[in-house]
């Protein structure tokens, strides 16, 4: 099994290698070291290479950062959030991210459109994309960064999917529902595009063409303990009118209403969710 740290612990290709051939000379296992350092490799190489240029028009990514207060050192510049998406596949995570705190006001981002609505379609809506990435031989078996996802139309009032954690290990995926940030992300707007259409196509069950965590708002429960605002009429609101803004939050800032403490927070991470950007399927 791989080592369960996240890819945002280095900043450079050459601070990987440093680190890799440090390791090898101290270990008589290279190919150990290797496995271990491969997702960091991937990482690196993805984020030299991606963006190079604006993201592409077709592709309805969220343009601006509403509000960010994270200061998470090589990973603090909100417009991270909004320049493409970045992704390095199953085995690695971007490092072209903004990451949040994993509590406090830090914890938190709002995004949008630049003024436009998020339509609701039939289907998921939008997707929520982060830098999780497989850490074992088991397909569920996943390090990642849980995030709370909520929409408003008037950045006040807002109305999320009441996800419900599990319990048990902390790295199945099975284990949340409802969250964001749990799922790779293999579309690269670089060296791996795709088309709006393709992005919200489904393989694999759960999984998207181009993975990260696909949200419908016809499944905005008005009962999730964490909205204290929002009620069946601004659900049903959203529902019929779409959304303007899209909140993304550490899950560990949050509530588990099961136990009525904070939800667990993933080993080894000494941030919250790192967010590679969310895009929508149609816009108004």
């Amino acid at each position: 099994m791989q080592k369960r740290f996240k890819t945002k612990i280095l900043s450079s290709l050459v601070f990987v290698l440093f680190v890799f051939l440090t390791s090898c000379k101290k270990s008589s296992s290279g190919e150990e070291n290797l496995a271990a350092l491969l997702p960091l490799i991937i990482a690196a190489e993805a984020a030299i290479v991606c963006p190079k240029s604006l993201p592409p028009t077709d592709i309805y990514i969220a343009t601006t950062v509403v509000s960010a207060n994270s200061n998470i050192s090589g990973f603090s510049d909100p417009k991270k959030a909004i320049n493409g998406i970045c992704g390095a596949g199953e085995l690695a995570g971007s490092l072209d991210v903004y990451a949040l705190d994993i509590t406090g006001t830090g914890a938190t981002i709002v995004l949008s459109w630049g003024g436009k609505t998020v339509k609701n379609v039939s289907g998921d809506d939008f997707i929520v994309y982060d830098n999780s990435f497989r850490v074992s031989d088991e397909s569920n078996t996943y390090a990642m960064d849980p995030s709370i996802i909520q929409v408003s139309i008037d950045n006040t009032n807002f109305c999320g999917f009441n996800p419900s954690y599990t319990g048990g290990n902390v790295n199945l995926m099975n284990s949340w529902n409802r969250f964001g940030s749990l799922r790779p992300v293999y579309y690269n707007m670089t060296t791996k595009p795709f088309t709006n259409s393709e992005l919200f196509t489904k393989t694999n069950g759960s999984f998207l063409l181009g993975g990260g965590d696909g949200f419908d708002l016809d499944l905005l429960d008005p009962n999730d303990p964490n909205d204290i605002n929002c009620d069946t009429t601004l659900a049903n609101t959203i529902k019929t009118n779409g959304f303007k803004f899209l909140k993304i939050t550490s899950a560990a800032d949050m509530n588990n209403p099961n136990t009525g403490s904070k939800f667990p927070w993933p080993p080894g991470s000494y941030n919250g969710s790192d967010i590679d950007g969310v895009v929508a399927r149609e816009l108004q």
